[in-house]
Formats: structure tokens, C-alpha cells, sequence
């Protein structure tokens, strides 16, 4: 099969197109023919080196993070799917490949493709879906009538946790440029500020909750916004102790993070708020929650562009300039 990967870690290479063997079947897994995957900043992030500490691969390594596919095969011990079932899903982070014409994919990690959306779409969806499900439900517990910020609107999980945090019955405010504002009105922002006019946290006060996928400036900002007993979530690091301990990371290792987040951990403890980090995990149950919002019209993916399998290249230096509106997805078939 073909397939995009790479041979070692290079920050800003391109990816190597070429011919591959079809993955091994485990007997809990499903075989999916991929139409479509969505490209992730994480998947720089992986090509760069940046998570060979945390994320061990044997190289040569397909890259991809989430699908839309058809099962061609099943193994010995799934029960949930078959031959010729519409799925979408996240494979397991030892498992990621979906810059392929073919994935194994452990049935756990897959759910029922969203009947209303097309494959394209579909792809668009696991990964900053299951990243804003596990950040607002799983981990902050968002009520109705608690006030959220939710930075980087228009990006890929921006955009998905908008419209989620909407749905819950949040107050959702969210940060964005100028070009941008009109999308995260549509999707349901409440008070959108433009960070090329105002400092959001001059502006914003008293939320419960910050979900940020930006820097650390923003980051340490976003304190000054928290009332106490507020939650700063962030899904672009520093980890903290709590993720050391849960992806079993070796004493060396979990004292490098402790250091990471030492100071971000401290100016929350000073401002009566906790940190946390998120790193997500795949789940076909939540996915099979959000394909049910998705279908019931509370949520809608937003993509941005769609590039064919050959320009894949092309679509991981479009997602790296930071301006994708949304999602950029890959039609391999």
C-alpha cells in the first residue's frame, strides 16, 4: 500500500511517499480502508522530534492521527463492527498511521461514521473532537451557566469545543483574529475578542474554566482571567506530574515534567486555580456520543481545505502556518 512516513526525525522535512506492507491484523482489531485522515499540528510536532522522549517510535513511522474509512477486515475477537461498516476513528498513539490507504485500528478506538457528514468531514472530527470532550466533560466537568474561554476559536479544537461548550450551556468566550470573528460567531462564541485589537485579559474576568492550546505567554495570562477555584486546561504542554504518572513515564522523565510545569503550577496555586495538561486518548465510545450531537445537529465540523493523498506535503505546510481555518483534510481515496 502507500503510504506518507518518515525515516527519522527532521524538523520541517518533507514526508516520504512510498510502498509499504498492508498492517498486521491483531484479532482485537479492525482493518479500515481510509478515504479520508486530517492533518494535526501534532503530526509536525511528531515528524520534528519534539515527542521522541514521551512517544518512542520504531522509524520508518507512517504518520497520521485520525480517519474515515471503510472495514474490509475484522479480527478474530471483534464483535462491535464488520466487513463494509462507515467508521471514523483515533487510533491509539502506538498505533497512528492514517497517511495510508490502509489501518489496523483496535475496535475500541473506532466508532460508526457520522450518517450527515461525508468522509472528508468525518475525518475532520476524532481527534479535536475527543480533545474537546476530554478537556470540557471529562476533565474541567463544564456546567450550564459557567463561563469558559476557549482559545484559538477558529482552529481545529477551538472550533469543536465552541460549539460543545455551547451545547453543555456554557458561557463561551473566545479569542481570534480579525478575518475570524464572523466564524466563531456562527459557531456560538458569546464574546469573541480580537487579539490584534484587545488583550483578553484586560477584557475577560471571573470564567471557570480556560481551555488553551497556544503558548506561554497566553498560558500565564490566562490565570488573571480564572476566579478562584477555576480550571486553566491546556493541550499544549507544559506536562504536568499527573501526565508523567499516567503515561508511565521513568523517574527521569517524570522529574523533567515536574521542572516543565513547576512554575505554571506555582502562579496557579497563587491564584487559587488549579493546572492541568491534556494530552488526548482515543475512545470510540465518545466518539460514538459526538457522532449522535453531530447528527443531531449541535455540533458541525468546520473544514477548511481538502487536498488530495499525493499533496499531502502540501497539506501538513498549510495546517504548520498557523492559519487554517478549522480543519485541512486528506481525500486518499
Amino acid at each position: 500500500m502507500k503510504a506518507f512516513l518518515i525515516d527519522r526525525y527532521a524538523k520541517g522535512a518533507a514526508l516520504r511517499l512510498g510502498e509499504v506492507p498492508e498492517p498486521e491484523l491483531r484479532e482485537d482489531e479492525v482493518l479500515v480502508r481510509i478515504h479520508a485522515a486530517s492533518v494535526n499540528p501534532v503530526d509536525a510536532k511528531i515528524r520534528d522530534g519534539e515527542f521522541k522522549l514521551v512517544l518512542p517510535y520504531r522509524l520508518p513511522l507512517i504518520l497520521g492521527n485520525d480517519a474515515a474509512g471503510v472495514v474490509v477486515r475484522v479480527g478474530s475477537k471483534v464483535r462491535k463492527f464488520k466487513t463494509g461498516d462507515e467508521v471514523y476513528g483515533r487510533p491509539a498513539k502506538d498505533r497512528i498511521g492514517t497517511f495510508a490507504e490502509f489501518i489496523a485500528i483496535n475496535e475500541a478506538d473506532v466508532a460508526m461514521k457520522p450518517k450527515n457528514l461525508t468522509m472528508e468531514e468525518a475525518a475532520s472530527v476524532p481527534l479535536v473532537a475527543l480533545t474537546a470532550w476530554q478537556a470540557l466533560v471529562d476533565r474541567a466537568n463544564l456546567k450550564k451557566g459557567q463561563k469558559i474561554l476557549i482559545h484559538a476559536g477558529s482552529g481545529g479544537v477551538g472550533a469543536i469545543a465552541i460549539q460543545l461548550a455551547k451545547h453543555i450551556g456554557a458561557t463561551v468566550a473566545t479569542t481570534t483574529s480579525t478575518a475570524n470573528v464572523d466564524l466563531v460567531r456562527s459557531l456560538g462564541a458569546d464574546v469573541v475578542v480580537d487579539y490584534k485589537k484587545d488583550d483578553f485579559e484586560n477584557v475577560l474576568q471571573g470564567y471557570d474554566v480556560v481551555l488553551n492550546s497556544l503558548g506561554k505567554d497566553t498560558l500565564e495570562k490566562s490565570l488573571r482571567v480564572l476566579k478562584p477555584g477555576g480550571k486553566l486546561i491546556s493541550i499544549s504542554g507544559p506536562p504536568d506530574p499527573e501526565f508523567a504518572r499516567e503515561s508511565g513515564s521513568g523517574w527521569l522523565l517524570r522529574q523533567a515534567m515536574r521542572l516543565l510545569s513547576f512554575s505554571i503550577r506555582r502562579k496557579s496555586k497563587r491564584h487559587r486555580v488549579s493546572y492541568s495538561f491534556l494530552f488526548m486518548k482515543p475512545s470510540g465510545g465518545q466518539l460514538e456520543q459526538i457522532a449522535s450531537l453531530i447528527e443531531a445537529g449541535a455540533i458541525r465540523p468546520v473544514v477548511d481545505r481538502v487536498f488530495p493523498f499525493e499533496k499531502t506535503n502540501e497539506a501538513l505546510a498549510y495546517v504548520e502556518t498557523g492559519r487554517a481555518r478549522g480543519k485541512v483534510v486528506i481525500a486518499v481515496r
